[in-house]
């Protein structure tokens, strides 16, 4: 007289299907977090590599005008501009001399 069933019924076919679904989600995870991690690894460019060789000379010094501090600043062929919180913009030559000073009009300063 036995009362054990010969085979385990195992898993209701609703728990089956969440099972699955579980398992899935992370593989499907798994898969991603590598892709991105290899993303990272292979099109981030490498911080300690030096500048592009596209990117102008930056000249030995630049000296601005008493008074005056930097807010931005950007660089074309011959020529970096220097936006200052005066709303200004210097413009100086590729050896570091101020050639023209242009004022912003019209536009309210950014307060802090």
């Amino acid at each position: 007289m036995t009362d054990t069933p010969d085979q385990d019924p195992g898993l209701p076919p609703s728990l089956r299907f969440l099972k699955g679904l579980v398992i899935t989600l992370m593989i499907t995870m798994i898969v991603g977090v590598i892709t991105i991690v290899g993303l990272l690894v292979t099109r981030l460019p490498d911080g300690a590599a030096p500048m592009s060789s596209d990117a102008p000379p930056l000249p030995e010094s630049l000296t601005l005008p008493e008074g005056v501090a930097a807010e931005a600043v950007t660089a074309g062929k011959g020529w970096f501009a220097v936006v200052t919180t005066d709303q200004e913009i210097l413009i100086f030559d590729a050896k570091g001399l101020l050639m023209q000073r242009i004022q912003i009009e019209g536009l309210v300063p950014a307060e802090d």
